[in-house]
């Protein structure tokens, strides 16, 4: 295993506000990630301190074994598409992508022309004017056709339709697959992007509350439906999300594995199994307090 990234004790503080707190993780070779958590959970801070883009006020950052401030050979195997990146006011499309080869040693620049004619690009136009969506295109291009060995993408897909989305998803899993390297995707569509994260990195009120593999993340949590006189005390000394009484009908979302006795209560008792998605784990995790990283890796 190749440790691209890892961060260790990691804290921000602004003033009177910590944006993250103690923060310990690592980036694999070749793993696409999920950075995930609600607006103002610490996402865009963790991303702006592993680009060399902020100081800690406290903690340790590696990225492919070195410190990346100031580091060109570290900030070279980066690149980080932001939600609103910014470009001089005189670029048109051209000129965007010009630059981004200049900096960018594994660009593919075969590739990149493939991908202005398929998100119907105006490689002549002033970035200032393009639509939202079309500027989001110029990010995700980019990004793809860095093939950098780090490569983080920040909400790439505003101002996208579906079909424009699906398109992104599609483009990035086949040249993943032809080009592998390490992709972090920080989004709130995760029900969109979870079938191609391999890890998932969860961030609440500035601290890590999940760092697991999505295999393992399929059997963290379950829906158990049925007479509330029976769900109840299956619930038990459970870490319970969520509970929805209706009428003498409950259904309760439970943290949790299932053990084969578990599995034989619920059938024998003819109470409903139902999975729980990873959006919908994500939602209730972070409407709960916020749990220390070191409660829920287990």
């Amino acid at each position: 295993m190749t440790i691209v990234a890892e961060v260790k004790g990691l804290t921000k503080r602004y003033k009177d506000t910590t944006a993250i707190n103690d923060i310990h993780f690592a980036l694999e070779e070749n793993k696409i990630y999920g950075l995930l958590g609600r607006n103002g959970a610490g996402k865009t801070t963790i991303m702006h301190l592993l680009t060399a883009q902020a100081f800690a006020t406290s903690g340790e950052i590696r990225v492919f074994g070195e410190h990346p401030y100031e580091n060109h050979r570290v900030l070279s195997k980066i690149c980080f598409i932001k939600e609103s990146q910014r470009y001089p006011d005189a670029f048109r499309v051209v000129d965007a992508l010009a630059v981004a080869a200049s900096m960018y040693p594994n660009w593919d620049p075969a590739f990149a022309d493939e991908l202005v004619e398929q998100f119907a690009l105006p490689r002549k136009r002033a970035i200032k004017k393009l639509s939202r969506g079309m500027l989001s295109s110029v990010g995700i291009i980019i990004g793809l056709a860095s093939r950098a060995p780090l490569t983080i993408f920040d909400e790439p897909y505003l101002g996208l339709d579906a079909v424009a989305r699906q398109m992104f998803y599609d483009l990035l899993l086949e040249d993943y697959s032809s080009h592998p390297r390490t992709i972090v995707l920080s989004t709130h569509l995760i029900d969109e992007v979870s079938r191609m994260l391999e890890h998932v990195l969860v961030v609440d009120k500035g601290r890590l509350i999940i760092d697991e593999d999505t295999d393992t993340l399929r059997n963290y949590a379950f829906t158990l439906a049925g007479p509330a006189a029976k769900v109840e005390p299956f619930l038990a000394g459970r870490r319970v999300t969520r509970r929805e009484p209706l009428g003498s009908f409950m259904t309760a979302t439970v943290i949790g594995e299932l053990s084969p006795a578990d599995r034989q209560h619920i059938d024998a008792e003819g109470l409903e199994l139902l999975p729980v998605s990873l959006q919908q784990l994500i939602v209730q995790l972070t409407q709960q307090p916020s749990t220390p990283q070191e409660a829920v890796n287990r």
